[in-house]
């Protein structure tokens, strides 16, 4: 979480300067990204694009930094460790607005969070109000951001939570009929645990009952964003033509890096993450279906700033988190 950063972080950020981007031998405006976790298919676009050489072509030489689930993305950034990153949901902006970090959404790649609830299988299962009751099974991290959401939402008590390691939130959902486990999408979450529980579970997407959080978030710091503007314009249109080309081309190229970066994740969990983006339209659907890929709107994040009150050590301004003056749109 932002909070646990301190102060000291969130002062280097507010006291950046002039932040040219460093180029390569070549004259290429080198671009350092951290991806907030291990590589899977919320990156799929962004790595596509790299294998493709969109970046390259727009003259950049970019750099995907996965890392360990949790990777703490603020920190990168207030170190200069990276110029860019991918956040997974709207939390993380709006937590950074809430602790005055200089740092903004500047596009957002799916329009639909791919975080969804598994449940077994031959049960009535119609939305999520069936929720009360039920043990809900989460990573720590899903505790502060998503749970937040979900509990206000459908008015579930504080003692439902149950955060956990993936391998004991997995034994926990196999012996628990009436328990229900937080998964995503897009790292092959449901076809990773089917494998794992011996049963197919029940699939209940938060998005489809109202979760308003976009996800595939490109993140930038004010400073950055103002003085590389045309590099983060090439970027972003990169990225678009990556993601275009992941979901509904050949995403082999953009998958074979995913697999180098990330080799616990087999290929059938790629497959299923690719076949989900676009069965639910989660890249080209929703706002980007009217503005394009990448696209955000005031009413989404006032939305979502609206719902999750109380999440963030600060009421946070939402109009700050995020700017649509880098998409190709508005180039």
């Amino acid at each position: 979480m932002v909070g646990a950063l301190g102060l000291s972080a969130m002062g280097a950020l507010s006291a950046c300067g002039r932040t040219p981007a460093p180029t390569d031998e070549s004259g290429r405006v080198r671009l350092r990204v951290a991806a907030g976790g291990p590589a899977d298919a919320l990156h799929g676009g962004f790595y596509q694009a790299l294998a493709a050489g969109a970046y390259e072509r727009r003259g950049l030489n970019v750099e995907i930094l996965a890392g360990p689930t949790g990777a703490d993305i603020p920190a990168l950034l207030a170190a200069s460790a990276v110029e860019l990153a991918i956040g997974r949901d709207s939390f993380l902006p709006l937590r950074l607005i809430a602790e005055r970090a200089p740092v903004k959404a500047v596009a957002a790649f799916l329009q639909k969070d791919p975080v969804v609830l598994l449940a077994h299988p031959d049960q009535q299962l119609e939305d999520l109000t069936v929720l009360r009751g039920r043990s809900i099974l989460m990573e720590p991290r899903d505790q502060g951001g998503f749970w937040t959401w979900l509990r206000a939402r459908f008015d579930l008590t504080p003692d439902q939570a149950r955060p956990g390691a993936p391998e004991d939130n997995l034994k926990a959902f196999r012996d628990d009929p009436d328990s229900v486990l937080v998964a995503r999408l897009t790292d092959g979450g449901p076809e990773m645990i089917a494998r794992a529980v011996g049963f197919q579970p029940l699939i209940l997407s938060s998005a489809e009952d109202g979760y308003p959080s976009y996800s595939g978030l490109v993140l930038a710091p004010n400073a950055f964003a103002r003085d590389n503007a045309q590099a983060l314009r090439n970027f972003i249109a990169a990225s678009v033509e990556g993601w275009r080309d992941y979901v509904h081309g050949d995403g082999a190229k953009g998958d074979a890096l995913i697999r180098r970066a990330n080799p616990d994740l087999p290929q059938r969990a790629l497959d299923a993450a690719r076949a989900a983006l676009r069965a639910q339209a989660m890249v080209d659907g929703g706002d980007a279906a009217l503005y394009g890929l990448g696209a955000m709107t005031p009413e989404r994040w006032q939305a979502f700033a609206d719902q999750t009150q109380g999440a963030y050590p600060a009421a946070p301004d939402w109009r700050e988190a995020f700017t649509g003056q880098y998409l190709p749109s508005r180039g």
